[in-house]
């Protein structure tokens, strides 16, 4: 039986700027990434989405981002590891503030957009990012690119990592995502999307941009909020997951 987690960046909105179809969307996801105000979010948001998230038992998650509301965190920053370190324990201590405020339990980390990108490829930045969740809970969950340098450090201190994939996106042969500033970065076809996560979920491999196959181990498969059909995907992937043999699950209640 194969077991997957599908989680969603949400509580992005911010101010009077609304983004995404939270409340709608947390019905169909088992993991919540919540931003924690740096590349999108801000208290009230930060509030109302842990609220709703565990209203329908949903895993809580901190999305920590670079300094860059203007930018949504998406634009490289060149931080020092140290930074990298300072602003993830910032940021889970924001969102634990939340979540132990509603009675509820932090679940995992997962990076946003450059963080994330940046970390998948240096060993420092993500030493830095993995020493952090480790040294605020070592029972976090840290979510990585599917075999990368964020999930290789995850493992080597001590703390489960998931291999996250991406229904979304489309790969890079040597296992990177598609640069977003790419025309064929974004996969919009909710068919296409589907066969690539069941393949990446039951074969282990993706097929790349360049049409060479990659091997990938999936734990968890992200859905963007931010997508102009990110509710129309969120209800057609676990759907189509379940009836193709796919568990979905929390990724707390069968990641070891």
């Amino acid at each position: 039986m194969h077991i997957v987690d599908i989680n969603c960046d949400m509580g992005e909105s911010f101010g009077s700027y609304k983004m995404g179809r939270d409340e709608e969307i947390l019905d169909h996801i088992t993991s919540a990434n919540i931003a924690c105000g740096f590349h999108a979010g801000d208290p009230a948001t930060m509030r109302k989405t842990v609220r709703m998230a565990l209203e329908k038992n949903v895993g809580l998650g901190v999305h920590p981002g670079l300094q860059d509301l203007q930018g949504f965190g998406r634009r490289d920053i060149n931080i020092s590891p140290q930074e990298a370190y300072d602003l993830i324990v910032y940021q889970i201590g924001a969102l634990y503030a939340f979540v132990k405020s509603e009675g509820g339990k932090l679940q995992h980390v997962k990076p946003h957009g450059a963080l994330f990108n940046m970390a998948s490829k240096s060993a420092p930045l993500s030493e830095a990012i993995a020493e952090a969740v480790y040294k605020v809970d070592p029972e976090l969950i840290l979510f990585g690119l599917a075999g990368s340098e964020l999930v290789k450090a995850g493992r080597k201190i001590g703390l489960r990592s998931a291999n996250e994939v991406f229904s979304d996106r489309t790969y890079q042969e040597d296992g990177s995502l598609t640069s977003r500033r790419e025309s064929n970065a974004l996969i919009t076809d909710h068919t296409a999307a589907v066969n690539q996560v069941i393949r990446m979920v039951k074969e282990g491999k993706v097929t790349s941009v360049q049409g060479t196959d990659v091997s990938i181990e999936a734990n968890t498969i992200c859905i963007h909020g931010d997508g102009e059909s990110a509710l129309e995907f969120a209800q057609y992937i676990p759907k189509a997951l379940n009836e193709s043999g796919i568990q979905v699950a929390k990724i707390s209640e069968f990641l070891k």
